[in-house]
């Protein structure tokens, strides 16, 4: 039994926290707020994430996520549907669907799972008030600005995009910057019942249920972003633009509060019915997107890094809690019944082969739309064959959701030590199994991700 110290409770700590717990070990989280602020508005769930959080026991309808639905390609000038894509296909296909969350139900249904003293293990404890200020990879152990050193013999740093713990695995700063196409976003939530109220603004819910609307300004780089969340009875708004203003991104304020005359002004020439509805909004949140070229490693002695820290990405593939999601479950597969630290840096580097290729592929391809994986293929040949790099919306949908985190890292395991098994609880059935998903299969590629030939469906009338 290892004893693990977790610096940081989003997403990725936390899924970190429930698969090393389920592998047999005692876990520490440590937090620097004292409240459950998880920041942002709404967050994919998808298949590639949902079909193993599920099996530890997250039920996304008793969560308040809401079902994927048909995605509308609208144009922000008109209105009118240009391409719709499907999303019915999912659970056949995959075996999960894709789910929309408000993010706070997320990290709560993750947060209970964690530390629920039912569950299988030793419950993770979370110790709020504890801002970790520097790492020690070789003992290891974590420093609290207090003066307090906390030992352990895993150190699993999750700390974010602005992650101290990543400078300390690199030995140098390296700061995520700001793209050059879309380097900033509004964030909003704007209640279903508020649109209601407006005759101008209630067609939003019309046939809402999971439907999600696009509306891409190419020729401006502007687009906006709408999905519903919370048993549909709040609509998530994300517009996306180039701000020339934007200058020193490390001090960017996650919380600033931006004057809605702002956000509407940005989207002026938007269809008169679109800025109705931001009107609706009391609340909005400026964002900086950051990107950060891929790590060329994510562990130092006895310490590694995961989600955020690890690989911030852009919003354009849906995939970044995904990626922390991924990462913490892998973790777990790897440390599985570890009873000492004997070979605790083969392992961690175990799990960079497994995660590293994969989050970096999905790092680089995020920095483009669906349909525009060409347009990276020079980068991602070093993380994926050639004839792996999807070349439409289809095939760039089956690579992301058709990975399969868990039969990947099994195989790993297995070949570096054949007696590799998962405890029987690691899941809360026996029922994960990828061979019957259903379409043309190719081969399980090194990435873990099984392509099918037809997985979604396109109507562009």
């Amino acid at each position: 039994m290892l004893d693990v110290v977790i610096v940081g409770a989003g997403v990725a700590g936390l899924s970190a926290g429930i698969s090393l717990r389920r592998a047999g070990h005692v876990v520490r989280i440590y937090k620097r707020s004292d409240m459950d602020n998880e920041v942002g508005a709404a967050i994919n769930v998808p298949p590639n994430a949902t079909r193993f959080l599920t099996r530890w026991g997250l039920d996304p309808k008793a969560s308040g996520f809401v079902k994927a639905g048909p995605v509308h390609f609208q144009d922000p000038v008109t209105m009118e549907i240009t391409s719709t894509l499907s999303h019915a296909d999912n659970e056949e296909f995959y075996d999960a669907d894709l789910w929309y969350a408000h993010r706070m139900d997320l990290h709560d249904s993750l947060k209970r799972i964690a530390t629920d003293p039912a569950g299988p293990g030793v419950p993770v404890t979370i110790h709020p008030n504890s801002w970790v200020v520097g790492y020690n990879p070789e003992l290891p152990a974590v420093h609290l600005q207090d003066g307090d050193e906390i030992e352990c013999d895993l150190v699993v740093g999750a700390d974010g995009i602005h992650s101290i713990a990543a400078e300390t695995v690199l030995g140098r700063k390296n700061p995520a910057v700001a793209p050059l196409l879309h380097n900033c976003c509004y964030r909003f939530l704007i209640p279903a019942e508020v649109l209601e109220e407006d005759s101008e603004t209630k067609f939003w819910n019309e046939d809402a249920d999971g439907l999600m609307r696009l509306f891409p300004d190419n020729k401006t780089n502007r687009r906006l972003v709408s999905y519903p969340c919370r048993n549909n009875t709040i609509h998530n708004f994300v517009g996306i633009f180039y701000d020339e203003d934007m200058k020193d991104v490390s001090s960017e304020d996650y919380q600033a509060d931006v004057d809605k005359a702002q956000v509407i002004e940005k989207f002026a020439g938007f269809h008169p019915s679109l800025l109705a509805i931001i009107n609706k909004a009391t609340e909005i949140k400026r964002w900086p997107l950051l990107y950060r070229a891929p790590l060329p490693t994510w562990r130092k002695g006895k310490m590694v890094i995961t989600g955020d820290a690890a690989h911030p990405m852009l919003p354009h593939q849906g995939q970044g809690g995904a990626m922390g999601l991924e990462d913490g479950l892998a973790l777990g597969v790897v440390f599985a019944g570890v009873s000492d630290n004997s070979d605790l840096e083969k392992r961690l580097e175990l799990f960079e082969k497994i995660r590293r290729n994969r989050a970096s592929a999905i790092q680089i391809l995020s920095n483009v739309g669906t349909d525009q994986s060409s347009l990276v293929e020079k980068d991602l040949l070093e993380f994926v064959a050639a004839d792996e790099i999807p070349k439409n919306p289809q095939e760039n949908l089956a690579f992301n959701f058709g990975y399969d985190v868990v039969n990947e890292a099994i195989k790993i395991m297995e070949e570096y030590d054949p007696s590799s098994h998962l405890p029987h609880d690691f899941f809360e059935d026996d029922s994960f199994d990828m061979t019957h998903v259903n379409g043309e299969l190719s081969k399980m590629s090194g990435l873990g991700f099984i392509k099918v030939e037809t997985c979604i469906n396109i109507d562009t009338e």
